[in-house]
């Protein structure tokens, strides 16, 4: 038995690809089975996503925050419903961003039933408020310029991955001026300026429909990538926590290196990444316990190029062979 505490990581906006873990539909029956009961549950918006999340690239759909986050939302949940099913449940849960959603409704914050309804009300909070773009930069936050106009930190993700949210207009501004400092930027797949004020508005409607599901306590350590540390009963039960988040800058890092600093050491974590572009897992191979081999790092799917196939398959159930040991 493998005695390494499980860490399960749960992709948001930016790591969607067409067909992410569709390899698994249909021939992994815990993970079909939840999907099939989020896609009925959420009525006449289910084919959409169906459809759109079966479409292979391109698909500039697939970008949009109303179709990308709820089908992150569903296979995140789905993904680790068959964890815990046919190896075991994750010790600990962390998500970035929709994904933090995912891992609250893992932990019984949400009911699993009220999935489907988590996704639609994000969606309607995001008509019409937060549009916008974001910027991938490689730098640490300190490294960046001071005046780089009307655009926000929206997330550290990695000790030198740094994102930026804002109008296009100055989010392109300051791509070209990073560019001409040499940094290496990449402009995300994301329509809204996520995590940033101009979400505030948002962030309000989404917890106001959030409070009438009445959240609860986690039967599952959360860490939060809001606070960087684990989510407490009174945070739990506050829909404004889970919300605020739209608008507020995400510490994945931050809160993947203090997982990784308080629980690294021999036995170590077993980190799955449940992201098809493994983005989740990447930083903490900068980790002293990772590179010594104390945690280790196991990919839920195949590399985004391969998504979608029989290869998500066979990776998933390479996961699962190592997560029992």
């Amino acid at each position: 038995m493998n005695d390494r505490k499980t860490v399960l990581l749960l992709p948001g906006q930016g790591s969607q690809r067409e067909r992410m873990a569709a390899g698994l539909y249909g021939t992994q029956p815990e993970f079909t089975a939840r999907m099939d009961e989020f896609l009925a549950a959420a009525g006449s918006a289910g084919a959409h996503l169906a459809e759109q999340w079966l479409r292979p690239a391109p698909n500039a759909v697939m970008d949009t925050a109303q179709v990308a986050q709820p089908l992150l939302l569903a296979v995140g949940h789905a993904l680790g419903r068959a964890v815990a099913a046919h190896a075991r449940p994750a010790d600990l849960l962390l998500g970035h961003s929709v994904g933090e959603l995912a891992a609250a409704c893992l932990a019984g914050v949400y009911r699993a039933e009220d999935l489907a309804a988590v996704a639609a009300a994000r969606s309607r909070a995001l008509d019409g408020s937060g549009l916008g773009a974001m910027l991938a930069v490689a730098a640490a936050p300190h490294e960046l310029p001071d005046e780089l106009g009307p655009v926000s930190i929206a997330a550290v993700n990695g000790p030198r991955q740094t994102v930026l949210s804002g109008p296009p207009a100055s989010l392109e501004a300051a791509r070209v001026r990073l560019h001409a400092l040499g940094r290496t930027v990449r402009v995300l797949r994301s329509g809204h300026a996520f995590h940033s004020p101009s979400m505030t508005r948002a962030a309000r409607r989404f917890g106001a429909e959030l409070a009438r599901l009445r959240p609860g306590v986690p039967h599952t350590t959360v860490i939060s990538s809001r606070t960087a540390r684990p989510v407490t009963p009174a945070q739990a039960r506050d829909a404004s926590f889970w919300a605020d988040q739209l608008a507020l800058p995400v510490r994945y890092w931050p809160a993947l290196r203090a997982v990784l600093d308080a629980e690294g050491t021999a036995p170590g974590l077993l980190l799955l990444d449940a992201g098809a572009d493994r983005s989740l897992s990447a930083p903490a191979r900068h980790h002293p316990a990772v590179r010594a081999g104390d945690s280790l790092i196991v990919p839920l799917l195949a590399p985004a190029r391969e998504t979608g196939g029989l290869a998500d398959l066979t990776a998933f159930e390479a996961a699962l062979t190592i997560a029992r040991g």
